[in-house]
């Protein structure tokens, strides 16, 4: 069976953006870079809840006239080609958009062949998912900053959670990459 890998940054005090929803202060050094790209490397569907989706959409196809970034280069061509499904009840889609599935079809996803699935960033869909028990991993990088607001990275979680860890890295000495499973 599939697994859904939900990547998210987030700051010291919890947060997914700042108060005013500026996600200005994520660093992304070479190790942090490459841990991305491994995470890139075990999957062959990306997976995106719409406020994630408008972000991702509106720089990606584009991305390498826009920033010179060692790691934007290489990420690019790997968004572009990989199918990309937004979780969403309203949205009709895009160019760029694969399909758009409430978070109840992913359980769907997952029985089907193929690699695993990436949940990057956002909340709602990562509670979605989260409700309905279908993100096996969760990978957090924790950045040293204290943004002393915005959207928490679990508001209010109907349920309690517990997790185990499997594996705590630092990248680049600053940012501390904790990785998950349901326990």
């Amino acid at each position: 069976m599939r697994k859904v890998i939900y990547w998210v940054h987030t700051s010291v005090d919890g947060f997914v953006d700042g108060p005013n929803g500026e996600f200005d202060w994520p660093v992304m050094g070479q190790e942090l870079a490459a841990y991305s790209d491994g995470l890139d490397s075990r999957v062959d569907t990306l997976l995106f809840g719409r406020v994630v989706w408008a972000m991702m959409a509106g720089f990606w196809p584009t991305a390498e006239e826009i920033s010179d970034d060692a790691h934007v280069a290489k990420f690019a061509p790997f968004w572009r080609a990989t199918p990309k499904i937004v979780l969403s009840r309203t949205y009709a889609g895009d160019d760029w958009t694969t399909a758009v599935v409430e978070a109840e079809a992913v359980a769907e996803l997952k029985q089907q062949d193929g690699r695993d699935l990436l949940l990057t960033g956002g909340i709602g869909a990562a509670a979605a998912l989260t409700e309905h028990g279908l993100i096996d991993e969760y990978h957090v990088a924790v950045h040293p900053v204290v943004l002393g607001g915005g959207r928490p990275l679990f508001a209010h979680p109907a349920d309690r959670l517990n997790l185990r860890l499997v594996n705590s890295v630092v990248a680049d000495g600053r940012v501390v990459i904790n990785h998950y499973e349901r326990a």
